[in-house]
């Protein structure tokens, strides 16, 4: 790795030219002119070409264990998708909800802030955000409050738990806090964040959200047991879907990472579907499922994981988060709430999961001088706290974000960057200010 004396090309300095890249990477990707996995791929580029990077380690910072999760969750979904069980999901749901525009976003996004705390939240957002696309087609309004509240819903959702999202897992892999000690100390604020987001959701687009009688009463005829297709298929994908939640759940205590669990069912749910067919159809049933893979959104973040190795590798991060060591002192609730705020700011421009993990070590080095670890136990709730909610700030604040924009732009319905700002900042802004007053509540009251 570079230090701060090196010279790369042009003479500059590593961490100068790295962040130039950055800078300008971010600039292009806010214009919009050109499309944001060329963007990606470019910058990745240029942190290679100029030095910053070997190849290797430009490989080396790609988290290919969220590219297998995301690739086989994306194999599985397409399988899962022929048998129909989509449209079942999404008719019932537009009737329970007396196929209102309004009720049914809000029915959505609550299901998704559950299925996010208790699965990754891309799984999820790979699940219902399809089903939202269908009623949006269906009823004939804006999709854009249904795609902007599934961003939302699923990033406040995996706030709550230890695996709703990659940097809970990392925190509670290097501190030992359980499952439990998650979903207590944040479960509650997530909740109470979520009622917040959904009056914010009625109060924007509750009357907005419209349709006419004749298409609510068209999709309340609809039968929607009569859209499952292929029964056979569908035991068999929901029964591969269900191993593989089982593994998300228990595989950390076997040392099984997501990325194997979701690839290993992906590889099980191909072989099932090709079995009884020839060398021909098997061919066909692969070829299908792999056409239905996001590949854009898969280079994006190869591209942006390699963009922020550079930066963390020539040691911009780590001057942030010692800046941030400097500027509090030493005191608890100090160090608590600027790790909070820099958490989110950061988090909302570059991808959380790195950052994280350079954070780590600093808060695990300042606990002998906050007092020990447990004066510093409010140091790491508000490390995920703001790490999380700051990924709803921007389009690329979070993984879930980018893969709802994939699917959006593969539905026709490309999603601005400057549109997604516009909801998901003040949204992002308000999360952290009342997740700032629950950890005073919480801690240093």
């Amino acid at each position: 790795m570079h230090g701060a004396d090196d010279v790369v090309m042009f003479g500059m300095s590593p961490l100068w030219l790295s962040t130039a890249i950055f800078v300008a990477a971010y600039a292009v990707l806010l214009t919009e002119r050109i499309h944001r996995t060329v963007v990606a791929l470019l910058g990745a580029m240029a942190m290679v070409v100029s030095g910053i990077l070997t190849q290797d380690q430009a490989i080396a910072g790609v988290d290919f264990n969220t590219i297998a999760l995301l690739a086989g969750m994306m194999v599985i979904i397409a399988v899962t998708r022929r048998t129909g069980v989509f449209e079942f999901i999404a008719i019932w749901a537009a009737k329970r909800a007396r196929a209102e525009p309004i009720g049914i976003l809000i029915l959505l996004a609550l299901v998704t802030a559950v299925f996010s705390a208790f699965l990754d939240n891309l799984t999820t957002v790979l699940l219902v955000v399809p089903v939202a696309l269908l009623i949006v087609d269906k009823l004939k309004v804006s999709p854009y409050p249904y795609l902007f509240s599934q961003i939302l819903a699923a990033n406040i959702g995996g706030t709550a738990t230890l695996i709703g999202d990659p940097p809970n897992i990392l925190i509670g892999s290097a501190t030992g806090l359980s499952f439990n000690d998650f979903l207590l100390q944040l479960g509650p604020i997530a909740l109470l964040l979520l009622v917040l987001v959904l009056l914010m959701f009625y109060g924007i687009w509750g009357t907005s959200l419209k349709t006419t009688p004749e298409l609510k009463a068209r999709v309340m005829r609809f039968d929607e047991r009569g859209s499952l297709r292929d029964r056979r298929l569908l035991r068999q994908s929901l029964a591969v879907l269900g191993l593989v939640i089982l593994g998300f759940v228990v595989g950390e205590h076997f040392a099984i990472a997501p990325g194997t669990t979701a690839m290993s069912g992906a590889a099980l749910l191909l072989l099932l579907t090709g079995l009884g067919q020839d060398r021909r159809g098997q061919a066909e049933q692969v070829r299908e499922a792999l056409e239905e893979v996001e590949w854009s959104a898969l280079f994006f973040f190869i591209g942006l994981f390699v963009i922020v190795h550079g930066v963390q590798a020539t040691g911009l991060l780590e001057r942030l988060a010692a800046g941030l060591m400097g500027v509090t002192g030493g005191d608890p609730m100090i160090t608590a709430f600027t790790t909070l705020w820099l958490s989110a700011a950061v988090s909302a421009v570059i991808d959380n999961i790195p950052f994280v993990a350079t954070m780590i070590p600093l808060v695990e080095t300042m606990e002998a001088g906050l007092g020990g670890a447990a004066a510093a136990e409010p140091v790491w709730w508000s490390l995920a706290l703001g790490a999380c909610l700051g990924g709803n700030g921007t389009l690329v604040g979070a993984a879930a974000n980018v893969m709802v924009a994939g699917l959006a732009e593969r539905a026709g319905t490309p999603i601005s960057f400057a549109r997604f700002l516009l909801i998901g900042m003040p949204v992002m802004i308000a999360s952290v200010a009342l997740a700032n007053v629950y950890l005073y509540w919480r801690h240093f009251l």
